[in-house]
């Protein structure tokens, strides 16, 4: 300690009262000219006030490691000019937050504003792409494709860390991934017979095949609200369908069946709780889709694209661009699903119900816009109409499981 003291100089900010007795450390116990220490001792005898100033280089010679007050010196001494509250037992107080950990709304934006964007160039890019190359099925394949390789890069990196996975798991995770593959090949082939504000609108019916399943299938009873609250979605549909200007079955078909295919998604996700983190169960989701995905796309569309598919693609946009679009489809596909899953993961079930409408709404409104899609006012108020419907759905049914959740 009198080594300690040879390299320090105190001065007490308030005097040191001891069984009545006042008494002061002057400034001429310094041996060397340094920094102060700044030490105050209040009322209460546990409390105890001490400040460090440029230290470290000092606190860390070996006569004085280990001892309690220079470790808590050396801590502050490492955070800069910082104040240390030392309590009974020396404990140390958290250093100061940083800026984004005492604005965590702003990093909750930030990751609404990146899913909605990703989501939004991924339709326009999709879309222009069925132009020039009107196979869906080959393109479903190409988004799970490079979504794969960009899961088995992460993992070779360790970046995440690959979760092991075990028969059982396999067993569980394979009909989410063939419910998965089914649905996206159907939005795809969707996206490529009708406007993308069209299949969008109608995959607006969503929630009400979850409903029906949840109640018809698993049993759960839903709340008579939640059901009326419906009724504006099936409308609003109905109408926008009947005089959409590029309506044609196929499309619409092909949305109604995506609905279908995730709604049992939901269904055998929840049966799926395999206990690993949702990067690593997407990525292996993605897997096994991608294995459901190619044999159609070899059957259905493999004899076209090796006959003139390919070559004509490549004739209208050349090569580069024709695989440079291919790539970047797939990559934000895969980016945007997994921005969403993490965005989603860090709010409350309100706000994650207001973001899965508003940026739907995102979608339809900018595919419009950017493809100039003419629709009549009919379509125009019988898509409102829909959405409307399902902001009222989700806001009812975020505020049941807020409800649930509280009572648990």
């Amino acid at each position: 300690m009198s080594s300690l003291m040879s390299h320090l100089s105190i001065r007490l900010v308030k005097p040191l009262h001891v069984n009545g007795f006042t008494t002061r450390i002057a400034p001429s116990l310094a041996q060397r000219r340094c920094q102060p220490i700044v030490g105050s001792v209040e009322n209460s005898p546990e409390k105890i006030r001490v400040g460090f100033y440029g230290w470290g280089h000092i606190l860390r010679r070996p006569g004085f490691v280990g001892s309690p007050v220079v470790k808590a010196a050396e801590a502050a001494a490492d955070g800069g000019d910082q104040e240390t509250e030392i309590y009974e037992g020396l404990s140390i107080v958290e250093p100061p937050k940083s800026f984004l950990e005492r604005y965590p709304a702003l990093v909750t934006g930030f990751f609404f504003f990146t899913w909605y964007f990703l989501n939004v160039i991924f339709n326009i890019l999709n879309k222009k792409v069925y132009n020039y190359f009107p196979y869906p099925y080959f393109v479903s394949v190409v988004h799970l494709l490079v979504g794969v390789a960009y899961c088995l890069i992460s993992w070779s990196v360790g970046l995440p860390k690959r979760a092991p996975i075990n028969k059982d798991q396999l067993g569980l995770l394979t009909p989410v991934a063939a419910c998965h593959a089914l649905g996206h090949v159907m939005s795809n082939v969707s996206f490529a017979a009708v406007a993308v504000s069209f299949t969008h609108t109608i995959k607006a019916l969503e929630p009400f095949f979850n409903a029906a399943a949840s109640q018809f299938i698993l049993g759960h009873q839903i709340p008579l609200p939640l059901w009326l609250s419906l009724a504006p979605v099936v409308i609003g549909v109905s109408m926008a369908s009947l005089t959409e200007l590029s309506f044609n079955w196929l499309g619409f078909t092909s949305a109604m069946i995506s609905n279908i295919s995730f709604t049992y998604r939901s269904i055998y996700s929840k049966k799926a709780m395999t206990g690993m983190d949702s990067t690593n169960v997407y990525a292996y989701i993605s897997i096994i889709a991608l294995l459901f995905c190619l044999p159609p796309a070899i059957l259905i569309e493999g004899p076209k694209l090796m006959q003139y598919g390919f070559s004509d693609a490549i004739a209208r946009v050349g090569i580069v661009k024709f695989v440079s679009d291919l790539l970047w489809i797939g990559m934000f596909y895969h980016l945007y699903n997994q921005i969403a899953t993490n965005t989603l993961e860090r709010v409350a079930p309100l706000t994650h119900a207001v973001g899965n409408v508003l940026k739907r709404v995102f979608v339809i409104g900018f595919s419009i816009v950017v493809f100039g899609n003419k629709i009549s006012t009919q379509t125009g108020i019988g898509t409102a109409i829909a959405i409307a419907g399902v902001a009222i759905y989700s806001l009812i049914k975020a505020n049941i499981e807020e409800q649930k959740r509280k009572t648990t």
